[in-house]
């Protein structure tokens, strides 16, 4: 089984699986939701393949529901639910990592490799390759903040990189409660991967 959560907005509900990072998708219900989730198991199945790990979902099963807000209907999974506040062992919390490295790597690789000018539509309000690139990696400097981890403005790849360092290495570490930082590590594994794997799916439908 897959270990699914609901966060449920007035108009839209995300389904989050706990133990893929990123693994998030949005619907108009419930039941919508988790499908939509389980539609996405092959695009996912990349990243974890790239991560080096064995991706076999089998069906969602609904361990938590957290309430929403108007955030969750712009399509943010945006509620930190307690599940997020359970310890987190090294061991996971490596694994998760890996996942969020994999993440990067196909994002930038997909990138690379897209034209500039996208094909318009809905997702993103038509934003180009350029903005697209640079929405996630700005976005990712904040988040980092979010969990103590605070770089200036990127004035180079290599600024970039040595941030994304950083970041994968304190979410590296073994956590258990109280929270000392914004976002408990489960949730900043979360959503760092959804955000980066939202766009790069994005990139690749609009090309």
């Amino acid at each position: 089984m897959t270990r699914v959560y609901l966060e449920t907005g007035p108009k839209k509900v995300f389904a989050c699986a706990l133990d893929w990072p990123g693994w998030c998708r949005a619907d108009k219900g419930e039941e919508a939701a988790l499908d939509r989730l389980m539609d996405y198991a092959p695009r996912y199945r990349v990243i974890a393949e790239r991560a080096g790990l064995a991706f076999d979902p089998g069906d969602p099963r609904v361990v938590g529901q957290v309430r929403g807000t108007s955030m969750t209907d712009f399509g943010v999974p945006y509620e930190v639910p307690d599940l997020d506040l359970e310890p987190l062992p090294a061991a996971e919390a490596e694994r998760s990592v890996a996942l969020v490295r994999a993440a990067w790597e196909l994002f930038d690789e997909v990138a690379a490799v897209s034209p500039e000018e996208l094909s318009k539509g809905p997702r993103g309000g038509g934003r180009d390759r350029t903005k697209i690139v640079d929405h996630v990696e700005n976005a990712e400097r904040a988040f980092a903040r979010k969990v103590g981890v605070r770089h200036k403005p990127y004035k180079s790849v290599a600024d970039r990189d040595a941030m994304r360092a950083e970041l994968a290495e304190v979410l590296s570490r073994p956590w258990e409660p109280p929270a000392a930082t914004d976002w408990p590590p489960r949730y900043a594994l979360r959503r760092i991967a959804w955000h980066v794997i939202d766009h790069l799916w994005e990139i690749e439908d609009r090309r």
